[in-house]
């Protein structure tokens, strides 16, 4: 019987240069998508999966992004005072009970695999989950949760994962593939941003359910491509292991909030899937759009 998955890590001690000069003074990770931060979509997804404990790993500076799930008192009082019962709503989910959120510091940026592993003793011998907050996913069911279901089923570690174009492929992780069973697939290996020839243009994306050997292979802490730790390598060596990989089709949209071409992108869709703002969001886009072609 498999253990439920009841932690996931949240990498965030990274420094969100490509967002500079905005990262100068916050952490990327409560840059707001629409009204919420990058954060709260991460954390959303999670407690719909059934997460129950959330291990930070920050860095120096993420004080800001620590403070956004504590409660605050003096703004809720005045809520509270003001009838404004529809905020206060809104404030809760923001809120995490005492002792859920655990924090961690990456002092030195060594990679993903690195992060990851900074978080080994709150993890000890359990399955746990992995999610990047650069990595925003519309999914119905959300997408940890299309996982924690699959991997249910299947046990062993699971990612996320969705088809690129091949020429893309140098920017991802790639599934090589040894079993295609549609939605999920097994995997052969797996290589970190291939230069050339890449087994499949299946990439991995920011999600994952890992079994705890994996933590063992981040052990060795051996640098991988660009000189860092990589999760990818630890997840590889679980099949050189003979102890099983799959990867998820899952069912939604992602979009790469980590780029500033992605955060718009993910912006207008979230945008325009929300009932208060849709009919003036899409006429606005609408009139941009036939002024560009009256342009041309």
């Amino acid at each position: 019987m498999q253990r439920k998955v009841t932690k996931a890590i949240f990498p965030v001690a990274g420094l969100g240069t490509r967002f500079l000069p905005a990262t100068k003074s916050i952490p990327k990770e409560i840059m707001t998508l629409v009204d919420r931060p990058l954060i709260q979509y991460a954390i959303d997804e999670a407690r719909a999966a059934g997460i129950k404990e959330f291990i930070f790993v920050t860095s120096r500076g993420k004080g800001a992004l620590e403070d956004y799930f504590d409660h605050a008192h003096e703004l809720e009082n005045t809520l509270r005072k003001s009838g404004k019962d529809d905020l206060l709503e809104l404030l809760r989910h923001t809120n995490m009970e005492s002792g859920a959120i655990a924090y961690i510091r990456q002092h030195k940026a060594m990679g993903l695999g690195h992060a990851v592993w900074c978080a080994r003793r709150l993890i000890g011998d359990e399955p746990f989950a992995v999610v990047l907050t650069d990595d925003v996913i519309a999914g119905d069911p959300p997408c940890l949760q299309q996982m924690i279901e699959a991997h249910h089923e299947t046990g062993g570690s699971m990612v996320a994962t969705m088809e690129v174009p091949m020429e893309k492929t140098r920017s991802y992780g790639v599934l090589d593939i040894a079993e295609d069973m549609g939605a999920i697939v097994r995997a052969r290996g797996m290589v970190e941003k291939p230069k050339e020839n890449p087994p499949s243009n299946l990439a991995v994306i920011g999600r994952y359910i890992l079994a705890p050997t994996v933590m063992e292979n981040l052990n060795k802490l051996k640098q991988g491509a660009g000189g860092e730790i990589q999760l990818t390598d630890a997840i590889a060596d679980e099949i050189e292991e003979g102890r099983p990989v799959f990867g998820l089709r899952f069912r939604g949209q992602r979009y790469d909030c980590g780029s500033k071409a992605g955060f718009l992108q993910a912006t207008v869709a979230f945008g325009l899937a929300r009932d208060d703002l849709k009919d003036e969001f899409a006429e606005y886009l609408h009139d941009v759009i036939a002024m560009r072609k009256a342009a041309e």
